[in-house]
C-alpha cells in the first residue's frame, strides 16, 4: 500500500507551518485545510471532464497526491474522511481504466481506512458498497475504453482480493436500531410566491438523499403537470400538513405523503412553469425549490406605489421614480440576523450584530426614499428571526431590482478591522470562506458542498451586475468614511457563497460594515453618527451604480436634490 510519507521532505515545511498555524489560530488552519481540499476536488473534477487527460496515468496520480496531502496534513481534521473517500474513488476509477490489481487494492485499502477511522462518516454506506463491488471485481471498462493507447483493462481479469489485515467489517447500525429512529423527519413545508416566482422550502430533520422528476400533464386521467421530490430515509412529521395550498399563477398546491415506509414524496401541482431549480442547504438541512414562470396578462403584480409630494416634503412622486433608473424602482434591504439569532457578539457588552444591522438598515431605507426616490423594503423592521432562504424569497416575491444585505464582521483576532463588500460566487480566499461559514451559520466544510450547487445556479444569476454594484458601494464607503473617521481599512470587494444571496434574481450584495469584534469599530457601529455616514455612503454607491446603467440618471438625481 502506498505510504503517506512519500515526498515527506517536500511536505515537511508545509506541515510544520500548518502545525504552528493551528496552535496560534485554529480557524486559520481550518481554512487552509479547506482550501487545500477544494483545490484537490477541483483538479479531480477537471480530470473527469477531460477524456484525453484520463488516458494518462500521471494525471490520475497527480490528483491522488493532492488528496493525500490533505489527509497527511490533518489526519483527524474535518476533511480527513472526505480526502480518504476521494482517494478511494480516484483509485477505483483508475482501476477501471488500467486493470492493474494494485490500483484496485489501493482503492479497497483507502475505503477500509475510512470505515475504520471514521465509523460515523456520511460516506460509510458508499464506502462499504464500493468495497463489495471492488472485491468481486465486477466493474469492467466499456468497449469504448478498451483499445490501443488507452489504460485498457485486460479481459478475463476477475479475482477476489482480500481485505487489509486487521480490518473488521463494521456492523450495520440498522441491525441494532429500530427502523423508525433511523428515518429523518420531514417537519414542514414553507411557501413564498408572487405571480411569476414561487419558493418552496421543505424542512428535514437531517441530511438525506433526495431525487426529483418533472411529469407531463396527463389529460386521460385528469392529472396536471407535476413535479415530485422523493426524500429517502424519511418519514412524515406529526405536525406536517399533508396539503399546503399555494394558489398562485404557477402552482396549485404542495402535497406530502408517506410514499413508502422509508420515503416521503412531495408533489407540486403545476399550472404554468418556465424553469425550476432545486438545491439543499445545511444546518438545519432543508430542500429549496425555486419555480419561475411567465406571468399572465392579468397578473396581480403590485405596481409601484405612487407617492404625491407634499409641500415641503422629501418624497419624490412614484411616476418619476419609475422613470429614474431604467427599472431600478424597488430596493430590498436585509438587516442581518434577528430574533433568536443575535449574530456576532460585540467587543463591548450588550452590542450585538442583529441590533446594529437593523439600525443601519432603517437609516439606509430612509435615505434611499429621500435621495433616490425609490421604494425601500426591509425584510424585517423589528427584532424577529427570519431564515436565510426566507430573506431571498422576500426580495424575489417583491420583484426587487436590487438586494442589499447588511452585516457586521467578526474575527477571533480583535485587531482585525476594515470594511468589505461581497457578491455571490465561489470563494477565492480563506477569509471569504470563514466569513461565509459564519454568516451561513454552518461550517467551512459545508462551503465546498455549496459551491458544487453554485456551479448550476450561477448560470442565470446576475454575477456581473452584482460585482459592479459591490464595487461602487465599497468604493463609496471607503471614500466617505475616510473623511470622517480614522483607521478606515479597505478590505475590498470579495466573492463567496452566501445562503442569503442564493437564488436572488436581481443584483445582490452583502455588506460587512465593520468588525464588531474590534474595540474601535464596535464603538463606532453603536453610534448614530457612524450609522448615518455608513448608510449615506451605501446610498451613494447605489446611486453611482444606477448612473452607470442609466446615463440620464444624473440630471434626474439633481432634480430630486432640488426638491429636498
Amino acid at each position: 500500500m502506498q505510504a503517506y510519507v512519500m515526498d515527506w521532505k517536500k511536505s515537511l515545511p508545509v506541515l510544520f507551518f500548518l502545525f504552528l498555524s493551528s496552535l496560534c489560530n485554529p480557524s486559520v488552519a481550518a481554512a487552509s485545510i479547506e482550501y487545500q481540499y477544494r483545490q484537490a476536488e477541483l483538479s479531480y473534477k477537471k480530470l473527469l471532464k477531460d477524456p484525453q487527460k484520463q488516458k494518462s496515468r500521471h494525471e490520475w496520480l497527480a490528483c491522488i497526491k493532492r488528496a493525500e496531502s490533505v489527509y497527511a496534513a490533518h489526519p483527524d481534521g474535518v476533511r480527513a474522511d472526505d480526502a480518504l473517500f476521494m482517494i478511494g474513488r480516484l483509485y477505483s476509477r483508475l482501476y477501471k481504466l488500467s486493470g492493474k490489481l494494485n490500483d484496485r487494492q489501493e482503492a479497497v485499502d483507502h475505503y477500509c481506512r475510512l470505515l475504520r477511522r471514521f465509523p460515523k462518516s456520511p460516506y460509510r454506506s458508499k464506502a462499504k458498497k464500493a468495497i463489495a463491488g471492488l472485491r468481486e471485481g465486477k466493474k469492467r471498462p466499456s468497449s469504448k475504453e478498451t483499445g490501443t493507447g488507452s489504460l485498457a483493462m485486460k479481459k478475463g481479469v476477475r479475482k477476489t482480493i482480500p481485505l487489509p489485515e486487521g480490518y473488521e467489517e463494521p456492523l450495520d447500525e440498522k441491525e441494532n436500531k429500530p427502523a423508525e429512529t433511523l428515518l429523518a423527519e420531514v417537519s414542514d413545508m414553507r411557501v413564498w410566491s408572487n405571480p411569476s416566482y414561487t419558493r418552496v422550502v421543505i424542512d428535514v430533520g437531517r441530511e438525506v438523499p433526495f431525487a426529483y422528476r418533472l411529469l407531463r400533464k396527463d389529460p386521460a386521467i385528469g392529472k396536471p403537470q407535476r413535479l415530485y421530490i422523493d426524500i429517502d430515509s424519511a418519514r412524515m412529521g406529526a405536525n406536517l400538513k399533508p396539503v399546503v395550498p399555494i394558489g398562485d399563477d404557477l402552482l396549485s398546491d404542495a402535497r406530502a405523503a408517506q410514499y413508502t415506509p422509508d420515503k416521503v414524496r412531495v408533489v407540486l401541482d403545476i399550472k404554468s412553469i418556465k424553469k425550476f431549480k432545486i438545491f439543499s442547504l445545511k444546518n438545519p438541512f432543508r430542500i429549496v425549490l425555486d419555480v419561475n414562470g411567465i406571468p399572465r396578462k392579468h397578473s396581480s403584480k403590485k405596481p409601484f406605489k405612487q407617492e404625491v409630494a407634499k409641500p415641503g416634503g422629501n418624497m419624490l412622486n412614484g411616476s418619476l421614480a419609475k422613470q429614474l433608473a431604467l427599472g431600478v424602482r424597488r430596493i430590498v434591504i436585509d438587516p442581518g440576523h434577528g430574533g433568536k439569532d443575535p449574530g456576532a457578539v460585540g467587543y463591548f457588552k450588550r452590542v450585538v450584530e442583529k441590533n446594529v444591522t437593523l439600525e443601519v438598515s432603517r437609516r439606509l431605507a430612509k435615505k434611499i426614499r429621500e435621495r433616490l426616490g425609490c421604494e425601500a423594503i426591509l425584510t424585517r423592521d423589528k427584532d424577529i428571526f427570519l431564515s436565510l432562504e426566507e430573506r431571498t424569497a422576500i426580495a424575489n416575491t417583491k420583484n426587487a431590482d436590487i438586494f442589499v444585505s447588511i452585516h457586521a464582521n467578526a474575527h477571533r483576532n480583535r485587531h482585525s478591522h476594515g470594511i468589505e463588500t461581497y457578491f455571490l460566487n465561489l470563494a477565492t480566499d480563506d477569509d471569504a470562506i470563514l466569513v461565509a461559514a459564519r454568516e451561513n451559520a454552518t461550517s467551512a466544510k459545508n462551503i465546498s458542498d455549496l459551491e458544487t450547487i453554485l456551479n448550476d445556479l450561477m448560470k442565470n444569476s446576475k454575477v456581473n451586475e452584482s460585482s459592479r454594484l459591490a464595487g461602487y458601494v465599497q468604493g463609496a464607503m471607503v471614500r466617505k468614511l475616510k473623511t470622517k473617521f480614522k483607521h478606515i481599512k479597505d478590505k475590498g470587494v470579495k466573492q463567496a457563497p452566501f445562503y442569503v444571496l442564493l437564488g436572488a434574481e436581481m443584483p445582490c450584495i452583502l455588506v460587512e460594515a465593520a468588525f464588531i469584534s474590534n474595540p474601535r469599530e464596535c464603538r463606532r457601529l453603536n453610534t448614530a453618527a457612524y450609522q448615518e455616514e455608513l448608510a449615506d455612503a451605501i446610498v451613494t454607491g447605489i446611486k453611482n451604480y444606477i448612473e452607470e446603467i442609466s446615463p440620464t440618471a444624473s440630471a434626474r438625481f439633481q432634480r430630486i436634490q432640488a426638491r429636498r
